[in-house]
């Protein structure tokens, strides 16, 4: 076996536990990720997973790692088009409800399971979640003031308090589609988005 082959099943390798990894933590928790079941279902030894992460807590990052690529997949890029400010906040919103409507994850938002289950904790794993989420409220801030400044919100709008409500009706989504099973949730989200936005 050549070493390029050997690296490229390495990393379809770990790819594969990563992928098997996030669908398993966003319905059932982070710490429902154990070595055991992965090998399992993946036809793997235990020492066989072990060896491409090193440690439960390395294997939780990289899964959190691995739903952040797709959250920007399915949230940013669809966004990252339309012109800053305003258009690309609805844009924004636009793509996170969908993303949520679409049941990227099986679980709903990985994040949101992620924060429920880690912010009474410390360590990496917390410092990790709350990291994502004060970057993404940082990118709707950062959105929300450039819509101000172009004055396609009021002079007086608070792109602190816009960010704080916008991912809170999103969090709000996310619990009536999967504690609820809301049919309804997702209009009201969008009516929500237009009633703080317009448009």
């Amino acid at each position: 076996m050549s070493p390029r082959r050997s690296v490229a099943e390495a990393l379809g390798t770990r790819s594969a536990i990563l992928d098997r990894s996030v669908a398993i933590a966003s319905a059932e928790g982070l710490e429902g990720l154990t070595i055991g079941r992965l090998a399992l279902e993946l036809g793997m030894s235990k020492s066989g997973v072990l060896g491409h992460f090193g440690s439960k807590e390395a294997l939780q990052l990289a899964a959190l790692n691995r739903a952040e690529e797709v959250f920007r997949a399915e949230v940013w890029a669809p966004a990252q088009p339309a012109a800053p400010g305003l258009a690309r906040l609805r844009a924004l919103c636009e793509a996170w409800i969908s993303y949520l409507e679409r049941g990227v994850f099986p679980g709903g938002c990985f994040f949101v399971a992620a924060a429920h289950e880690f912010d009474g904790r410390e360590g990496p794993v917390r410092d990790a979640v709350e990291a994502m989420f004060a970057a993404w409220r940082g990118r709707l801030r950062k959105e929300a003031r450039r819509a101000v400044e172009a004055g396609e919100l009021p002079a007086g709008t608070d792109a602190e308090q816009l960010a704080f409500e916008l991912l809170g009706l999103v969090m709000a989504l996310n619990h009536a589609l999967q504690l609820h099973r809301d049919p309804e949730a997702v209009t009201l989200a969008r009516r929500a988005v237009r009633a703080r936005l317009g448009g």
